[in-house]
């Protein structure tokens, strides 16, 4: 996992309309990236949501919001489009973004491991150096929790 004052990665990866979104088309600004497990699922999609209905204030800070799973596109955009979210949700089917930002990994639920996302929320200044990391997030607050603290 990243930590505070880590310069992040760069990336390159499809959205769910199947373009390519890099870090570096958000020069200048702060970017906030949210990482979740799989589309279209409760919790997640509560999180998505709080973003999108937030997303006014985040822009009148200057911050962008950027989603990340391993879905395809194709799951993504009817993700997107069932919940009208209003920011970019990257596609990462290759898990290489999720390993360069150290959410991809081992995880155990109810005895089972497997390989999975981690539940990351990553704050990035304007030089997009890690300014804040949320490991640990209540997905219907989150994006109020994170406007209260900037």
């Amino acid at each position: 996992m990243l930590k505070i004052g880590d310069k992040a990665p760069d990336f390159t990866i499809l959205n769910q309309d199947e373009e390519s979104v890099s870090l570096s088309d958000f020069k200048g600004r702060q970017v906030i990236i949210w990482f979740f497990p799989k589309a279209n699922t409760p919790g997640w999609t509560n999180q998505g949501i709080g973003f999108r209905d937030e997303l006014e204030k985040f822009n009148n800070l200057d911050i962008s919001i950027i989603g990340v799973s391993a879905d395809s596109p194709k799951k993504q955009k009817k993700f997107v489009d069932k919940y009208n979210f209003n920011y970019p949700m990257l596609c990462d089917e290759s898990h290489k973004m999720l390993e360069n930002y150290g959410v991809w990994g081992l995880k155990k639920f109810m005895g089972r491991e497997y390989m999975g996302i981690s539940r990351v929320t990553y704050i990035l200044d304007t030089d997009h150096c890690i300014k804040e990391v949320y490991e640990k997030v209540n997905t219907k607050t989150h994006a109020c929790d994170i406007l209260e603290s900037i």
